[in-house]
């Protein structure tokens, strides 16, 4: 029986063989680069928006912590620390926030600006509620206790306010600044992706039990 010579393959087809898929490998991982660049801003996008919405559900976890402080203490906490340890109640402290609720997700420090009744970012925040109420005043809160404590500004008009001090100083001043606060608002200054309450820059949301 006759056997036939095996032919050897052909150094060169394998060459070529191996050099059209390298092209169409590399050409693959082009494609794969070029989508992921194309999404790469909608994701960011994405991520900021969600940092935003956790931003805000914190800080009106803060409102809430500070509306049920003065509940128990019948005074304003004058600083972040002490609305942690949670209000005086006899010889004991009620909780009343959460540990992870006292960090601003938006801001490179993490820590919220304390806003204080006359603080313009207060009187900002009023004027702007205003605004996105088609000029209806809001009412400072229903609530006979929260009502005590504060000495909140006068708002007559949408650009008619009483004159008030800002006694808040430089945001680098508010980090370490102590004294009764209503609320709370982002360090970060960057304009927001979504608005809250028609205000799309992180620093005018302010979180008080005062006006919700």
């Amino acid at each position: 029986m006759k056997t036939h010579p095996t032919r050897k393959a052909d150094p060169a087809a394998r060459c070529g063989e191996r050099g059209y898929s390298l092209i169409a490998l590399l050409a693959m991982m082009t494609l794969l680069m070029i989508a992921m660049m194309a999404a790469a801003p909608s994701l960011r996008q994405q991520s900021r928006r969600e940092r935003e919405l956790e931003a805000i559900a914190r800080g009106e976890e803060v409102a809430e912590a500070i509306r049920m402080y003065v509940h128990y203490a019948h005074r304003l906490p004058t600083s972040m620390e002490e609305l942690q340890k949670g209000a005086p109640v006899g010889t004991k402290n009620v909780q009343v926030l959460r540990a992870s609720a006292a960090l601003d997700p938006l801001s490179e420090s993490g820590e919220w600006r304390l806003i204080k009744a006359n603080d313009r970012p207060m009187i900002s925040f009023i004027q702007a509620l205003t605004t996105y109420t088609d000029g209806h005043l809001p009412q400072p809160t229903t609530d006979a206790a929260l009502a005590q404590v504060a000495n909140l500004p006068r708002v007559t008009g949408v650009l008619d306010i009483e004159t008030v001090e800002d006694s808040s100083g430089s945001d680098d001043d508010s980090l370490t600044s102590t004294g009764p606060f209503v609320g709370v608002a982002s360090r970060s200054h960057r304009e927001s992706i979504i608005t809250y309450y028609g205000i799309d820059h992180h620093n005018g949301w302010v979180f008080t039990p005062f006006y919700r």
